[in-house]
């Protein structure tokens, strides 16, 4: 497998440069540095390419076991390297001082974590959760649960897992059973099982705990009698040290598509006299609580996919200028490499510029979240929160469904040699197709988006990120050898602001608007990522452009223009004509209703 080489010239990129550290300018980052970011992100970067990235091939072939006695064990140096993380203190880079963490921005914390993941996925999805779970008992915990759980959890000497999902109960987690049993002293004891529980069990740390959606036996049905618990996998004495083993166990590990070094788990709860919990936060509110590190861990799975769309473009751009084959269009030699080859140079392209272009949205949406958490001014902090609610769920979906395409195109530029698992093109492929599906899946992204945040505010928000989209197109367009992007930009940001008025109307209808919407929410979801990622792009070619300008190294802000005018002027086109699907089926949806019996 090709060595993975962390994006730090372009992540620094976006960081200083199309973010100009806004960041570093809010309440509670003074000691936060530029140099010291860039300090952050090379020892990141050294972490991810010679600790972690070295495991993921040999993860990947070995996966995880499930012992005799219900623990699981990871794939061989997956404990070691997740301990040099946590000792290292990256679990709590983006954890505020006061809970024990390094204090940085989440911007710089998603950069990091992008790194991560691109280099081991299955081992990323380990702190990713972990993450959530902080957010979560910061958010919601008692005094008490905060001062026993957060400062293990965030120093990463215990992890964290989410226990939404069923086997009755996927999605719809008004179908959640599993119970949970009040008790003399205050504490739950809980019965029931989990499925799909990411990191559910293994031997990579001392404790586990488990943030768990469950019913007590008198709650009412749906999702108002759910509240969410706290499960350790170890007891917690009065003094901070482990107790005994709690009433959690393993009772499977799935066998999966990809990500084979994470363990994917069967969690069983109360096999015995119960598992003992303690509640989180109010009572019936569970789902509203856990949406806390649901939003959290969506946003992560975005840079997931970004991660490992990168790692594809490293494995896909070193092949490609390696593999001799075929006559060379423009040179006639008969010992070119396949880089020679326009098709494959488009494909690398496309695959270049759309992996740009999904890192600087995520990370714009990163900054939009230091804003909403750190702004001094209040209506400053609503309105970036506002752009964050719109934001991720297209971040979420929209960079996951791409990371897919970025990893087909990879397979495809190695040719038969892609479908050849030595190489490790097709890990990537499959790893990344879980991404679209966990966390949510991407049609419900797209609900989310179009069916409750448009509906919520009349599509406000939105309209002003579509407002500084066309402010960046006028920007293009005053400049010279800009001005076709400047068009194009335009044009897009149109569409989305014509798509989005259609899908307010529909949803004002009484009879048909929750159909409407939710028939075409995929469509607008895809428009909107087009346009909002496009627009990114946009910023980057301005400020490349000023960059040659100065003299400054000319041959990366090159590749950052040309990057810009295929994402604008021949990606967003693929994402405008959604709009015209939109109208089309909004026009015809009872024979859309017909076709579907």
């Amino acid at each position: 497998m090709i060595p993975y080489a962390a994006p730090v010239r372009d992540v620094r990129f976006v960081l200083e440069e199309m973010l100009e550290h806004g960041s570093l300018a809010l309440p509670g980052f003074e000691e936060a540095s530029p140099d010291l970011v860039e300090a952050v992100l090379e020892e990141a970067a050294r972490l991810a390419g010679e600790v972690w990235a070295p495991l993921n091939a040999s993860g990947d072939r070995q996966g995880c076991t499930r012992r005799d006695d219900g623990g699981v064990s990871v794939p061989d140096g997956f404990a070691e390297a997740y301990r040099a993380y946590a000792e290292g203190g990256w679990n709590g880079i983006g954890v505020s001082e006061a809970l024990g963490g390094q204090g940085l921005p989440e911007v710089v914390a998603s950069a990091v974590q992008e790194m991560l993941h691109g280099a081991n996925m299955a081992l990323g999805l380990c702190p990713m959760l972990t993450a959530g779970a902080i957010e979560a008992l910061a958010h919601h915990g008692s005094d008490e649960q905060q001062a026993t759980y957060l400062p293990k959890l965030v120093e990463g000497t215990w992890t964290g897992t989410m226990n939404l999902t069923e086997p009755q109960a996927g999605s719809d987690l008004s179908k959640v059973r599993t119970r949970a049993v009040p008790q003399e002293d205050g504490s739950y004891r809980l019965f029931g099982q989990k499925i799909y529980i990411t990191w559910g069990e293994h031997d990579a740390a001392e404790n586990i705990i488990h943030l768990v959606l469950a019913r007590k036996p008198d709650a009412p049905e749906g999702n108002k009698g759910i509240s969410l618990f706290l499960v350790p996998k170890f007891l917690v004495n009065q003094d901070g040290s482990l107790g005994e083993r709690n009433d959690v166990t393993c009772a499977a590990i799935e066998h999966k598509l990809g990500i084979h070094g994470s363990p994917t788990c069967t969690l069983s709860f109360g096999e015995n006299d119960g598992a003992i919990g303690y509640r989180v936060g109010e009572e019936g509110r569970g789902l509203n609580h856990m949406f806390t590190m649901m939003n959290e861990a969506r946003h992560k799975v975005g840079i997931q996919g970004i991660g490992v769309a990168e790692r594809a473009c490293q494995h896909a751009f070193a092949y490609a200028l390696d593999r001799v084959q075929g006559r060379s269009p423009r040179s006639g030699r008969n010992d070119c490499t396949i880089s020679d080859h326009l098709d494959v140079r488009r494909m690398l392209l496309s695959m270049r510029a759309r992996t740009d272009a999904l890192r600087a949205l995520a990370l714009f949406c990163a900054a939009q979240l230091d804003v909403a958490r750190h702004a001094a001014d209040e209506s400053e902090r609503g309105a970036a929160q506002a752009r964050v609610d719109v934001l991720i769920p297209v971040v979420k979906a929209f960079s996951t469904d791409q990371a897919v395409e970025i990893a087909s195109l990879g397979v495809q530029v190695h040719g038969g040699m892609g479908y050849i698992e030595e190489t490790g093109a097709a890990q990537l492929l499959r790893d990344a197709r879980i991404a679209p599906i966990y966390e949510g899946t991407n049609g419900i992204q797209a609900l989310d988006l179009a069916g409750r945040k448009l509906q919520r505010d009349g599509g406000a928000a939105l309209t002003q990120l579509i407002d500084e989209v066309e402010g960046t197109a006028r920007a293009l367009s005053a400049t010279t050898e800009l001005a076709p992007l400047g068009e194009a930009l335009a044009g897009g940001a149109a569409d989305l602001r014509a798509a989005m008025a259609t899908l307010l109307e529909a949803g004002a209808d009484p009879e048909r608007g929750a159909d409407a919407v939710q028939a075409y929410a995929t469509p607008f979801l895809s428009l909107a990522g087009h346009v909002l990622c496009a627009w990114q792009m946009g910023r980057a070619a301005l400020v490349a452009t000023t960059a040659i300008a100065n003299g400054r190294d000319e041959p990366f802000y090159t590749a950052k223009r040309q990057a810009a005018d295929y994402a604008i002027r021949q990606w967003l086109p693929v994402g405008r004509a959604q709009r015209a699907v939109i109208e089309a089926g909004m026009a015809s949806l009872a024979a859309f209703d017909a076709a579907a019996h």
